[in-house]
């Protein structure tokens, strides 16, 4: 009859044993703190990241259940299976959010956006909402974001105003001309109608085709900053040349092209050393090269007196009123 032995475990092998098992708990725990450290360290709380979980989870279902609608050859089908599963879960559009308005009226663009409200997320089209918006006078550029799960996100660039537009209404009741003011931008884009009452607190363009001109004046009176302050208005003439109404009414009638900025230097050094503004001159004219005639009301026969560039003394002239 045979017999069967039993090797005992030896105790080294007991002892190693023991060791793995305490080696592996260590490691567990290490990774359990380690992960827990790690999940310290985001910036955000732990439901939002479980929120983030879900939205994942959410969006695979629905690419999957897009993907095999749309390998049946029902794309249509898909689609509102998707509205269908976002909706369920909560994912259509309930809330807007609008960042970045200072002038523009924010119910222009709630006007266009709550079209969107309870619609499931999956079927907003967020380029053709952000080109609506770009019709809007004041918007220079927009974009749309979806923060889920239920809110639509828009953010407005404005259009910045650098000028009022006086635009012609052609011969009133009394016989006078009669006209109405715009906000314009640097690009010349009309952005709001305003009063008479504020347009003079801005400078007033006029002129055909001074829209398109807004940067060249700007560039213009930069030249000098003390007439900056002091002029009112600018009027393009014939497509070429500015005349300035300064705030004490008085015109200053400036050279075609690139002699307009060295006439305006000119004529702030001689209202420096002559006090023009505010003088008993109606208009200056600097379209000659070297000297400003000055008209002067009441004047006899239309004559009219003059200062050469360059000098400090008024001295006549016979130049024709007209000329």
């Amino acid at each position: 009859m045979t017999k069967l032995r039993r090797t005992a475990t030896s105790a080294r092998k007991v002892a190693e044993r023991a060791e793995k098992q305490r080696s592996l708990r260590k490691a567990q725990a290490r990774t359990g703190s380690m992960f827990d450290h790690a999940m310290a360290m985001l910036p955000i709380s732990e439901a939002s990241l479980h929120r983030i979980f879900l939205a994942i989870i959410l969006g695979g279902a629905v690419a999957l259940a897009w993907l095999v609608a749309s390998l049946a050859g029902v794309p249509a089908m898909a689609a509102a299976q998707v509205s269908s599963v976002a909706r369920q879960a909560g994912f259509e559009v309930r809330r807007v959010e609008v960042r970045g308005t200072k002038h523009l009226n924010e119910l222009k663009i709630y006007e266009r956006v709550l079209a969107e409200r309870n619609r499931a997320m999956p079927e907003v089209d967020v380029k053709a909402l952000r080109e609506d918006l770009l019709q809007l006078s004041w918007v220079q550029d927009a974009r749309v974001s979806r923060q889920l799960p239920d809110t639509l996100v828009v953010d407005i660039i404005e259009r910045k105003a650098r000028a009022v537009l006086r635009v012609s209404d052609g011969t009133g009741a009394d016989g006078k001309p009669a006209s109405h003011f715009v906000l314009i931008d640097a690009s010349g884009k009309v952005l709001d109608p305003v009063s008479a009452g504020q347009a003079h607190r801005r400078l007033i363009l006029s002129g055909d085709g001074v829209e398109d001109q807004v940067a060249a004046v700007a560039s213009l009176l930069d030249v000098s900053p003390a007439l900056k302050a002091q002029v009112a208005e600018a009027d393009w003439i014939g497509n070429r040349r500015w005349n300035l109404i300064f705030k004490t009414g008085q015109v200053l009638e400036l050279p075609e092209g690139d002699a307009a900025p060295g006439a305006l230097v000119a004529f702030a050094r001689l209202d420096g050393t002559n006090r023009l503004l505010g003088g008993k001159a109606a208009a200056f004219d600097m379209r000659a090269a070297d000297r400003v005639y000055i008209r002067v009301p009441g004047r006899a026969d239309g004559a009219l007196g003059s200062l050469a560039l360059g000098h400090t003394s008024a001295v006549a002239t016979a130049k024709p009123e007209g000329e």
